[in-house]
């Protein structure tokens, strides 16, 4: 069964992020779609898959990631956006975002 996950990881502070709102879209001809909106938890992950079994098609999909609100003032970015592609709807997606006041990464997980 296919799912995507994510989870947030504050590098500043060497700790999960708790409280980071983030919402997936769907990207298709007529613009984004919103599907999903969480808050991570105290382990800086969702309480559940984003997405999965049918609901998780192939596709263009954008997480966006709400650092300025965790940060607050002092934070450079205020909304961390990470536009990826599925290609296999039964697979495994995991799309995790490490974070800074002044940078961030992210990588597709296992």
């Amino acid at each position: 069964m296919g799912r995507l996950t994510t989870h947030v990881l504050d590098t500043a502070m060497g700790r999960p992020a708790a409280g980071v709102k983030i919402t997936l879209c769907r990207i298709g001809p007529d613009g984004r779609v919103a599907l999903a909106a969480a808050v991570t938890n105290a382990d800086g992950r969702t309480d559940a898959p984003l997405l999965e079994g049918g609901a998780l098609a192939p596709g263009l999909y954008e997480l966006s990631f709400a650092v300025g609100a965790y940060f607050g003032a002092a934070c450079f970015y205020d909304e961390v956006p990470i536009r990826f592609r599925i290609e296999d709807g039964g697979g495994h997606y995991h799309v995790p975002l490490l974070i800074a006041p002044f940078g961030y990464s992210t990588y597709r997980g296992s």
